[in-house]
């Protein structure tokens, strides 16, 4: 069963950001990941919980590919760009 990661993010600094978003879509599909949405508009229809800013989508083929992906050791690294430059919210659902 597919699971998808989502983030909301919100970047503070664009062109240092444009590296870490290279990077972590080469790793990304190393572990299977297509993104599915990166920043499109967004019609946001409710905001009780959470307003979101910039949503990606990235799916894999199953709930372990999208966990060894985002605990990977080379996408740690690239991980600190995004910490560096961006404020984020990022999980990981399993598909239905």
């Amino acid at each position: 069963m597919a699971a998808f990661i989502i983030a909301d993010t919100k970047i503070e600094n664009p062109g240092v950001y444009e590296d870490y978003k290279k990077q972590a879509k080469a790793i990304a599909e190393t572990y299977g990941g297509q993104y599915r949405a990166r920043g499109g508009e967004l019609d946001v229809i409710d905001t009780e919980l959470w307003s979101p800013t910039r949503v990606v989508i990235i799916e894999f083929p199953d709930m372990a590919s999208a966990k060894a992906f985002a605990h990977s050791p080379e996408y740690a690294e690239v991980a600190k760009i995004r910490h560096a430059n961006a404020k984020s919210t990022v999980f990981i659902v399993d598909g239905a």
